[in-house]
């Protein structure tokens, strides 16, 4: 039986706040207020009867049972969310075909989860899902080769085709380890290294150039890569930084012990993900099927990426439909 007194969003405060060590930051990310924080988290400290966090530390720290606790915690709530998520879609069974495209930031862990999904809720359909940057997406659904696609918004509506957001992603700098002595020190510390570019033909390239002009930086133009991997790589050796976002750091895993990341030192601004229909389908399926993808990204990227760089928190999130 459970313990009077403990409830979900206890659960998923404790959670929040052992990542973020701040209250402020774990309200942006739960949608409460700082005194209801504060409250869900004494309220589960009192059902449990020992101190979770320390809170003379700043940022706050967990105390040994705050440790062992977080555990569990993480186990109960990964296995309520995966349960919710399977729920979420519904039967596609009488879709005789469906053709979807995916942007490739999200090859790690979201799409092998997605598409078992949905292969068990297209029974005898016949499915075809691939995998691109953003603009080869966004040109596969204009030309009508696609039913569903998920790519990075360019901000221009299209006839017949219908926007549903994802997810918020804020661009980031990424460095390699220790060529930077801490955030405060990114303006004067990065010219000393070239910008690594993403290719002018990917829209994420597009998006970079656009801010830093209006920004008013300039910077040597040696390098130009068009994939993410090679530019993540080029950085982890050493050869010089980029501008990328949290997602497409995540991709990066392999690289992260020799990569610094730091919040965009010069004009903050962000991308928004969104998945894209056409305007004859029927509403439930796209709709559904966005809601899915939410709680995939929010379990298998927003979290994992906020646990490791808690300053992400309230800047990359979910956008509600």
């Amino acid at each position: 039986m459970l313990i009077k007194g403990i409830t979900l969003r206890g659960l998923e405060v404790f959670e929040a706040l052992a990542r973020t060590g701040s209250v402020a930051q774990t309200a942006a990310l739960t949608g409460l207020s700082q005194p209801a924080v504060s409250q869900q988290l004494s309220n589960l400290e009192t059902a449990l009867g020992a101190d979770l966090i320390d809170r003379t530390r700043r940022p706050m720290r967990l105390t040994p049972a705050g440790q062992g606790f977080l555990t569990r915690t993480r186990t109960v709530l990964a296995e309520l969310r995966m349960a919710q998520s399977d729920l979420t879609v519904m039967d596609l069974s009488h879709l005789g075909t469906l053709s979807i495209g995916l942007i490739d930031d999200f090859d790690n862990d979201l799409t092998p989860r997605l598409v078992t999904i949905l292969a068990e809720s297209l029974a005898g359909c016949r499915f075809k899902l691939i995998t691109a940057p953003s603009h080869d997406i966004s040109a596969a659904m204009q030309a009508g080769q696609l039913h569903v696609a998920v790519a990075a918004a360019t901000g221009e509506t299209h006839a017949g085709v219908k926007e549903y957001p994802l997810v918020r992603d804020p661009f980031m700098v990424v460095a390699p380890r220790a060529a930077i002595a801490s955030a405060e020190d990114l303006r004067q510390d990065l010219p000393d290294l070239p910008l690594l570019r993403y290719t002018r033909e990917q829209l994420i390239g597009q998006q970079i150039e656009a801010h830093l002009a209006q920004q008013r930086l300039t910077f040597d133009e040696r390098f130009e890569i068009g994939s993410h991997l090679a530019l993540m790589a080029m950085v982890a050796r050493g050869i010089g930084w980029a501008v990328t976002t949290p997602l497409g750091y995540m991709r990066a895993v392999r690289f992260h012990d020799e990569i610094d990341a730091f919040a965009l030192p010069f004009g903050q601004f962000s991308r928004r993900i969104s998945l894209f229909a056409g305007a004859d389908w029927d509403d439930r399926v796209p709709r559904d099927v966005a809601e899915t993808m939410r709680q995939l990204i929010q379990r298998q990227m927003i979290e994992p990426a906020i646990r490791q760089l808690p300053w992400l928190a309230g800047q990359l999130q979910v956008i509600q439909g």
